[in-house]
């Protein structure tokens, strides 16, 4: 904690924010981190902080998901993105934007006919080409947090590239968006998504350590830093022994 506390200072003294909010608890949750105007220092921390290594292996948490529905963004702002802030050092999470989506083969093109619309359509693919073309977690994922978290995911890219990856030119990401990089990309994103077994019926989907159950599904969409804490089978970091995530009632549903 100690030295916790002096990475902040030595990132944030210069323009230390007011807030109602002692240091300790500044990266806390991702709430209390907005608040304070330490969202950067917070991901700084949780990235490069020196780890006691452990021979368990990370809790992996595989999210299947489309931009616009409402339960998977619930639960990738309310319960993945924090978790995965608090518990970095012992979970890992792959991402896949597709959902309930159907593709055809249209003259060696893949045409794609989302849940929602065109614009989730553009959504997945927006978000796809991050993952691709950024590549590590730790600057997409906020990102994605910020479009998914916006009024309107889509016309956020811009603005949310912007505060978190600004060297990543926004027409790269169009260019994918719109070109035959991002159709490739989705297209495996559409073979991951329906060689799931057992097969999707819904998203957001789980896969908790390569298994889906609807308990497990359950206790994630609950609860998932429990879940993850729980599960790890190393020394539990820090944050298992004195944070908490507030548990949710289980989200709305997108049925496919």
């Amino acid at each position: 904690m100690r030295s916790y506390l002096f990475l902040l200072c030595a990132l944030g003294a210069a323009s230390q924010p007011i807030c109602n909010h002692p240091p300790s608890a500044w990266c806390s949750s991702w709430e209390i981190a907005k608040e304070c105007q330490v969202e950067k220092q917070c991901l700084e921390f949780y990235s490069n902080r020196d780890l006691v290594k452990s021979s368990a292996p990370s809790v992996q948490i595989d999210l299947y998901y489309e931009s616009l529905c409402g339960g998977c963004r619930g639960f990738l702002i309310q319960q993945l993105f924090p978790t995965w802030l608090m518990l970095s050092e012992i979970i890992n999470v792959t991402l896949v934007p597709y959902g309930n989506a159907l593709e055809t083969n249209v003259s060696g093109e893949w045409v794609f006919n989302c849940q929602h619309g065109p614009e989730e359509c553009q959504g997945n693919m927006m978000e796809t080409c991050l993952i691709h073309i950024i590549g590590d977690i730790y600057q997409y994922f906020p990102i994605l947090f910020c479009m998914e978290s916006s009024y309107n995911v889509t016309k956020s890219l811009e603005s949310c590239l912007a505060v978190y990856a600004p060297d990543v030119a926004l027409k790269t990401v169009l260019e994918c968006v719109n070109g035959d990089l991002g159709n490739k990309l989705m297209h495996q994103n559409a073979q991951r998504t329906e060689g799931l077994n057992p097969p999707h019926e819904y998203v957001p989907w789980i896969v908790v350590d390569g298994m889906h159950t609807d308990e497990l599904q359950s206790q994630a969409q609950s609860s998932l830093f429990h879940l993850v804490c729980s599960r790890y089978k190393g020394p539990k970091p820090d944050p298992c022994l004195t944070s908490e995530i507030t548990p949710l009632k289980r989200d709305v549903l997108c049925i496919n």
